[in-house]
């Protein structure tokens, strides 16, 4: 509060000081100074409770962080080129490990089979039967051909290798988006699983690229796996 330290109830006509504002000598300064201290501590007081505000606030906010970092979303560096075009060396993707049950088409970070965190696409889930290729050179998900247009990288193609499997109950099939440069289920046949990873495995699924900036974008499935039963 700013008090006008001129004294504008003066007394006029002859009156008494006395009529004058309050004080043992009716001085203005000693009006201004009176009520601005108060204003002065209130000031101080208002101060120090929005910095205890602030930093409570903030450490709610890095709690809340925290948490959803450990249950909820976690963030994943990309470091090969496996996944061209849809996911480039060097992008960073938010993976959501509330992902529900895994469907065909999720991208998914998991426990690989080297026991590394890798990411690839889910292709076949159990009890699908997964077969490359048909006459016209597509992967079939039983029997159903996919068209792998939107996501395979332009300058590859669905598979160098044929293979033809039935996929057990509670596995997956994946495959990277770049065929000829992915070590996937195709190149893992020979381990446990005959080159499939168990829905255990599954860290999450990859709902977004954040970074770079350029390049952020919300990251969908494939409609071409709807048309499979």
């Amino acid at each position: 509060m700013t008090v006008d330290p001129r004294n504008e109830s003066a007394p006029s006509d002859g009156a008494s000081p006395s009529e004058g504002p309050p004080g043992s000598d009716g001085s203005p300064g000693e009006e201004t100074a009176e009520n601005t201290a108060p204003g002065k501590r209130a000031a101080k007081t208002s101060g120090k409770g929005g910095l205890r505000e602030s930093l409570f606030l903030l450490a709610v906010g890095v709690a809340v962080a925290v948490l959803l970092q450990t249950f909820v979303f976690r963030s994943f560096y990309i470091p090969s080129e496996s996944m061209e075009n849809t996911l480039l060396e060097g992008d960073r993707v938010i993976v959501n490990k509330l992902h529900g049950e895994i469907e065909r088409g999720d991208l998914v970070v998991f426990r690989g089979w080297r026991g590394e965190d890798t990411i690839k696409r889910v292709i076949a889930v159990g009890g699908d039967t997964v077969k490359c290729c048909d006459a016209r050179g597509r992967i079939t998900v039983n029997g159903v051909p996919l068209d792998e247009g939107a996501y395979l990288h332009p300058d590859d193609f669905p598979s160098g290798d044929r293979f033809e499997k039935a996929v057990p109950k509670g596995r997956l099939w994946l495959m990277g988006d770049h065929r000829s440069a992915s070590a996937d289920s195709r190149t893992h046949e020979e381990m446990e699983g005959e080159g499939t990873i168990s829905e255990k495995a599954v860290v999450g699924r990859a709902v977004a690229i954040y970074w770079p900036f350029s390049r952020a974008t919300l990251l969908s499935t494939p409609e071409t796996f709807g048309k499979v039963r």
